[in-house]
Parts: structure tokens; C-alpha cells; sequence
């Protein structure tokens, strides 16, 4: 077998479903296996995992175990040559593996391939590339520092600054919502840290890969949606969990004694004060707007009626049968819209392709499901994301 993609689920049943109808489609002329892993979900992921699913492998935990544990028993289990683990709250390309595969194949002493990645409204994640966390990257990055800065060697770093996101090269460190490697590989440096629950134990199997002389590589030529929020709530506790994960990492590879452990503590301390700072500044500023009006992609006069009866809007069918193409047909009137994309017409890969091309047009993004009854995205990568029922 070829490719294990592995996915550990906790409390996201509507965006794992949405996950793997995508990466069902992108496996189709793939020799592979998809395994769900879920934590002890409370809603109802395991129940829509065997009706929907059954032909899927699921495994259920007794208890949320984290990230690292999971995600190990899940590959324990797996029989690909390769595997990828990947988030949840994903959507890939219907091309996305065979792409990523015939890169991994080309490449000598291959360690961690990660992908570009970008949120439920389009936008690049910077997070799809990054460097070695050291305590001065780790402030310029808490601090915003790098952002004043861009492609900086000195304030560059955590994100990766000497490579832009249209191009491939290597890096440091890799996110976990898509890391592929082979398994071999994966086992031989032990998988991730189960000292660390989360946070740090993407940058922990990174930093161990390649110090055992492999390289890590970000590929930009395909790219994934990470609805990210819906994952990870960054409320109060986020900052304290981030500068957990730091110190982990730090204590375990860059040795936290003498001067640099003070200096190490002290930027933490001023990049949170910093950081929360800013995003108290950001969440007044980014007030939720309902929108006004709602452009539907696709050939259904059935779903528009049952839209207008469910939101009570303005619901205006962009007709794939007689319209030139989704990007042609992209209205300029986007004041409080939004765009719902039925995958029953579009594929994962033009939805994608939509997102990056109207992603500064002021547009908010659904997306509605093959097969199913519910609209779902999320309007930026700080959004824990909006499913909504459709009966």
C-alpha cells in the first residue's frame, strides 16, 4: 500500500465529514487507506463515521488522549509506505496526493512534506512553513514582530521569511494539519512526543527528523483549506499553552539552563503581554456581520428555494449549466455576501481555486457537501467556523 492518511478526530463531526469526502475523492487512483482516530468525541463523529463511512477504518479512544498519542496509535496501525497526517478541518484537492506523492519520490534523504495552506476565507497561512523556534524567533513571532519585518533573516524566521508561499523549498518546521512522510520514518525517530499533549509536538517531529539528517520541504503547488479556528478555540488559555509548547521544545533541544533560560522567560513574558494586547485590539475590530445576500454556484433550483426559506434572504443561483465558469462569473457586488459552493457540481479543487482567487473580495465562503444536509466554513482563521443545517 501507498499512502495512510490518518486522521485524529475530537468534537468536529460536520468539518470531518466534509475532510473525508475530499480525501476519498483525492485517493480514488491511490493504492491507500484512510484512518480516522477519534479522542472520545462527545457529538456524534463515530455514529456519522459508520453510516456514512463504514468502508473507513475508525478507531475509538476511551479518552482524549491529545494529539501525539493518537495520532501514534493510529500509524502503529497503518500500512502505507507513506503517511500523512492530517487535521480534520481540512479539505484537499482532488489532486493534492497524487501531487505530493511524485514530489516525495523525487526527493533524496526525504523528510516532512507540508503543503500550502490557506483559511476558510482564502488567505495564505503563514504557519505552512516555519523555522526553528529559538527563544528570540519565538518572541519575534508572540510579539508580531516579523510582521514589520517580512523576509528578514534577522526578524524573518518563525515563519519561514526566505521562501514566499509560491514557492517550494526547504524549511525547519512543518504544521501538523498536513505533515507526509514515510512511515518507516515516522516509527524510526519514535513518532511524536507523548510527553507533549499538543502545540509543540509538530515542531518537536520536525526539529527531530531533521536532525537526523533529512529534509523537510513546504510544496506549494497544491494547496489545502485549514479552517484552523474550528480545531483550536484561541481564547485566554491559547497564550499559556503556547508558551507551555515553547518551553517544552526548548527544554528538550536548545537546553533551558543558565542565561538563555532567563532570556528565554523574560520574551515570553513581554511577547504575551504584547500579543494579548493586540488581539483584544483585533476581536473589537472584527465585529461578525450577518450577510445581506448569498450568491449559490450551482445547478440546483431546488437548493436555492430551500436556501431562501432557511436564512430568509436574497439567494441568487449562479447556474453552472449556462454561466461560463465559477472565477467568470464572480458578481463585484460582494458588500455583505456570501458564496455557497455545492460540491455537488464543483469539485474540492475549483473550491479551493475560488477561495484563493476572491480571497481579498470581501466575500464569506460556505460550502455545501456532497450528499449532505449542511452548509459549513469559516470566515477567517480565527473563527471557530459556522456549520449551518440545511432540513
Amino acid at each position: 500500500m501507498q499512502l495512510s492518511v490518518i486522521i485524529l478526530n475530537y468534537n468536529v463531526r460536520y468539518f470531518l465529514e466534509l475532510c473525508i469526502l475530499s480525501v476519498q475523492n483525492a485517493l480514488l487512483e491511490i493504492d491507500s487507506e484512510i484512518i480516522v482516530i477519534d479522542n472520545n468525541s462527545q457529538d456524534d463523529s463515530c455514529e456519522m463515521m459508520k453510516t456514512r463511512f463504514s468502508h473507513v477504518k475508525l478507531i475509538q479512544n476511551s479518552d482524549n488522549f491529545g494529539f501525539s498519542k493518537g495520532n501514534n496509535i493510529a500509524v502503529d496501525q497503518a500500512k502505507g509506505e507513506y503517511i500523512c497526517i492530517l487535521n480534520p478541518d481540512t479539505v484537499v484537492a482532488e489532486d493534492t496526493f497524487i501531487k505530493i506523492l511524485a514530489f516525495a519520490q523525487r526527493q533524496k534523504k526525504l523528510g516532512i512534506i507540508g503543503c500550502k495552506l490557506i483559511d476558510g476565507s482564502g488567505k495564505f497561512l503563514p504557519e505552512s512553513k516555519r523555522g526553528v523556534p529559538t527563544p528570540w524567533v519565538a518572541f519575534t513571532k508572540i510579539a508580531g514582530i516579523y510582521k514589520l519585518f517580512p523576509k528578514s533573516k534577522l526578524f524573518d524566521q518563525y515563519y519561514a521569511g526566505h521562501l514566499n508561499e509560491n514557492q517550494t523549498g526547504k524549511v525547519d518546521i512543518l504544521v501538523g494539519a498536513f505533515m507526509l512522510m514515510k512511515r518507516d520514518l515516522y516509527l524510526e525517530v519514535g513518532g511524536f512526543d507523548e510527553d507533549c499533549f499538543m502545540y509543540s509536538d509538530d515542531i518537536d517531529l520536525s526539529y527531530v527528523v531533521s536532525k537526523k539528517g533529512n529534509y523537510n520541504y513546504y510544496f506549494h503547488e497544491t494547496t489545502v483549506i485549514h479552517f484552523k479556528g474550528e480545531s483550536t478555540i484561541k481564547d485566554g488559555t491559547y497564550m499559556k499553552r503556547f508558551q507551555e509548547s515553547m518551553n517544552f521544545f526548548y527544554k528538550k533541544h536548545l537546553k533551558s539552563n543558565g542565561l538563555g533560560s532567563v532570556f528565554f522567560a523574560v520574551f515570553m513574558k513581554i511577547g504575551i503581554v504584547f500579543f494579548s494586547f493586540v488581539r483584544k485590539l483585533r476581536h473589537q475590530s472584527q465585529q461578525k456581520v450577518d450577510p445581506v445576500t448569498y450568491h449559490l454556484y450551482s445547478t440546483s433550483t431546488e437548493l436555492q428555494n430551500k436556501l431562501v426559506l432557511l436564512l430568509q434572504k436574497k439567494v441568487t443561483l449562479h447556474n453552472l449549466k449556462t454561466e461560463k465558469g465559477l472565477i467568470s462569473s464572480l458578481s463585484t457586488n460582494n458588500q455583505s455576501s456570501e458564496i455557497i459552493l455545492d460540491n455537488e457540481f464543483i469539485s474540492f479543487k475549483e473550491c479551493i481555486l475560488f477561495l484563493e482567487f476572491a480571497k481579498n473580495s470581501g466575500f464569506t465562503f460556505k460550502i455545501k457537501p456532497k450528499n449532505a444536509n449542511f452548509l459549513i466554513g469559516s470566515n477567517n482563521s480565527n473563527d471557530r467556523g459556522e456549520v449551518i443545517k440545511i432540513e
